[in-house]
């Protein structure tokens, strides 16, 4: 009789694989986004956005894995559930048209502008709160989830120092969202931000940074008008060492200098 001696995966393991595959395979068959997102605008390196906007092929092993795809589905369903938590504390908040269809971007308040190449969609709007919370309406609601290091951070420096990606979307929603809701861009956001692993809030007054929304505006005009022409924008640094481009999808093809 030969004994075998080779590890063999366990029945958990063999389930998670499959887990994975399938929402790896989902992720595979959706849509491929054809615009800039109010949500990218942020990021600090323009050839990635460019590489993002034109759909360039990642490096191998560049896009994410089933574990961080169930990561992002959790952070989806704690952003459900603080949309319940809200709503049963008073606040009016509105998440979806009623006339949108069965998909949930269509449902979704947004923007599309630039014909159709620079888009956002909301995560709310606020239209009325209880009276001893001072808020002033209508006003943007954005919700993100954190792990307990990143949610601490954000909770002693505000969202703009530490996470300006967030804070770039929120000013981007404030400003293209005026012309459908009027006077969002006159009142404070409110960012909330859950963490996930203690299920403690944290809630934000934004004020409308109309500085923070042309720069960001004009960066992507310029990603647009340098990717019909061919052209690379410049990276974020000149070392592959540098930290955004280690963990960047495009790190292969942007020192290529291709796309």
């Amino acid at each position: 009789m030969t004994l075998d001696y080779n590890p063999r995966p366990s029945m958990g393991e063999r389930i998670n694989d499959l887990v994975d595959a399938a929402l790896i395979d989902e992720r595979d068959n959706e849509v491929p986004r054809d615009y800039l997102g109010a949500s990218r605008l942020g990021v600090p390196c323009e050839r990635a956005l460019q590489f993002e906007f034109a759909q360039a092929p990642k490096d191998d092993g560049g896009d994410f894995s089933g574990q961080v795809l169930r990561i992002f589905a959790i952070g989806h369903m704690l952003e459900d559930l603080a949309i319940r938590w809200l709503r049963a504390a008073g606040i009016d908040l509105v998440t979806e048209k009623p006339d949108g269809g069965s998909q949930r971007s269509h449902r979704q308040f947004g923007f599309s502008v630039a014909g159709g190449r620079i888009r956002g969609h909301v995560d709310g709007i606020i239209m009325g709160a209880p009276a001893a919370l001072g808020l002033r309406m209508p006003a943007l609601w954005e919700c993100k989830t954190m792990n307990a290091k990143n949610w601490r951070a954000c909770v002693k420096d505000g969202v703009a120092i530490s996470k300006p990606v967030y804070a770039t979307q929120i000013a981007i929603y404030q400003a293209y969202m005026e012309p459908s809701v009027p006077g969002i861009s006159n009142t404070p956001a409110l960012f909330t931000a859950i963490n996930k692993d203690t299920a403690e809030l944290y809630h934000e007054l934004v004020p409308f940074d109309a500085a923070l929304a042309q720069r960001m505006s004009d960066r992507a005009v310029r990603i647009l008008q340098a990717t019909d022409a061919g052209d690379l924008l410049p990276r974020i640094a000149q070392s592959r060492d540098f930290f955004e481009c280690r963990f960047c999808a495009y790190a292969d093809r942007c020192w290529r200098q291709d796309y």
